[in-house]
């Protein structure tokens, strides 16, 4: 297991919900965090709350080389995560070229940086739906990445131009692509879980744009947390370097079971409100992925099943107040998806 405590470790996107869950990880192990940080949101104040003052801020975006030289330099970086994206696949429709600057760019700067720097081991998240849309399912990391709309292709694309670097420059450098990841600290309404956890807090009845059949792949934060690191400690092995992997939590479930799920557990005798017929455009109607490769190079496995996340997600929620959520963000009806 890495000896995290004489690390430094890079961790963009760190108020982001897998971000900030990575960071309190890490920070616990005894790693030295630095973290960049582009925008100044309100929420995220409860997502790293205790935090800050352990860590080094680098106020920035992911597109500044110069910014990120310095940084890896000034702060002796020995691990990134680069995880920071835009992950909306509205936004992404709505405005293709800047979730292309951020997801693409931002990505290629960095990993450059990285090689300059010769940073040992990085770690870059891509995601399942980098795969788009295949006819046999689990996906495996075997795969062809077929992707067909803005987010998806931009997600590839990193992903591509991520495992080159080990390929071309021999940058230590491995890539995720997960399953849509839930948990406490995410303020996105625009997301499946968040949006029913808080509705169903408040009182309102989730809304559902399909028509509650469309399948998913659901993985509690924490147990990603535990996979990013589980890779992490393959590069430190000299394994892993340009390749994939997948994780979920193994067990598809339907947008419409997971929503009745949530308004079970919250206990508020909701019912979802659904508004949709077939599959939202632009989404992939079955999806989720194999995580055997990962499970026999490093024996992980997802611990928290969806109940049991779900439970933990709708108490983070009330006893951080639900509201803290939707007040940082529009209230859109829910995607049915997205990470």
């Amino acid at each position: 297991m890495t000896p995290w405590r004489d690390r430094s470790a890079l961790v963009t996107g760190a108020y982001g919900l897998l971000g900030s869950w990575l960071v309190k990880a890490l920070l616990a192990r005894g790693a030295a965090v630095t973290v960049l940080k582009r925008d100044a949101v309100a929420a995220s104040a409860l997502v790293l709350e205790g935090t800050e003052r352990l860590l080094s801020v680098v106020h920035g975006d992911v597109t500044d080389a110069p910014l990120l030289e310095r940084t890896l330099g000034e702060y002796e970086i020995d691990t990134v995560f680069h995880l920071a994206a835009q992950t909306i696949v509205g936004v992404a429709n709505r405005s293709p070229v800047p979730t292309y600057e951020t997801n693409i760019r931002g990505t290629w700067t960095l990993l450059e940086a990285c090689r300059h720097a010769g940073v040992p081991r990085t770690v870059v998240a891509s995601s399942d739906k980098a795969y788009g849309s295949h006819e046999e399912l689990p996906y495996r990391e075997t795969f062809a990445l077929a992707p067909r709309y803005p987010y998806d292709v931009s997600k590839a694309a990193a992903d591509l131009v991520a495992r080159s670097y080990w390929h071309s420059f021999g940058l230590p450098v491995a890539v995720t692509r997960f399953a849509n990841l839930y948990g406490g600290g995410d303020f996105n309404l625009s997301r499946l879980v968040p949006e029913a956890v808080v509705a169903a807090i408040e009182g309102r009845a989730p809304i559902i744009r399909s028509d509650g059949t469309p399948e998913r792949d659901f993985l509690y934060v924490e147990d990603a947390v535990a996979a990013y690191l589980a890779i992490c400690d393959l590069l430190d092995d000299g394994r892993g370097a340009g390749e994939a992997f997948n994780a979920g939590g193994g067990v598809p479930r339907s947008v419409r079971e997971v929503v009745e799920l949530v308004c079970r557990l919250a206990g508020t005798g909701l019912e979802p409100d659904v508004r949709g017929a077939g599959n939202p455009p632009a989404e992939i109607a079955r999806q989720w992925v194999d995580s055997g490769k990962l499970r026999e190079l490093t024996g992980w496995e997802p611990q928290v099943g969806l109940e049991e996340g779900l439970r933990r997600t709708i108490a983070w929620y009330r006893s951080h107040g639900a509201g803290a959520a939707g007040s940082s963000q529009s209230s859109a009806p829910a995607a049915d998806h997205r990470e």
